[in-house]
């Protein structure tokens, strides 16, 4: 069975995100050692709810893939399942959070830079790590 376009665009944005995830990580920053560490920043927190739906969304595919023709019950209910889970994580956590993160980021942004975004943070997060995290 052939990989349907979106399946392999759904693994290319997984694969992004778990790579912006690990350079984040690997950067060094005095807010970083504070409380909270990155999960303070409502941008962190989109990134990872986004890293975690579209590897459901894979595990959704592959397991779709897998099954298909199969006629087993037990794994097309399991595979019902996955579906629902991957369906409510995107109305109730994806879409929203991430509309509302970058939305408020790029309003307030375009009014107050140094409120959102120091000019001192280009130091340490450069722009294209600063543009795929939103």
């Amino acid at each position: 069975m052939a990989l349907v376009p979106c399946q392999v665009l759904r693994v290319a944005i997984l694969l992004s995100y778990c790579s912006i995830l690990c350079n984040y990580k690997a950067i060094e920053m005095p807010s970083h050692q504070t409380y909270g560490g990155s999960w303070k920043f409502l941008t962190f927190i989109d990134l990872v709810i986004q890293a975690v739906f579209f590897g459901i969304c894979v595990l959704t595919d592959l397991s779709s893939l897998l099954t298909r023709g199969s006629g087993n019950q037990e794994q097309e209910r399991q595979l019902k399942k996955l579906i629902s889970l991957r369906d409510w994580m995107l109305a109730v956590l994806a879409f929203p959070v991430g509309v509302f993160v970058v939305a408020v980021f790029w309003i307030i942004y375009a009014c107050d830079r140094e409120m959102i975004y120091p000019k001192l943070l280009d130091n340490f997060i450069p722009g294209w790590l600063n543009h795929g995290m939103l």
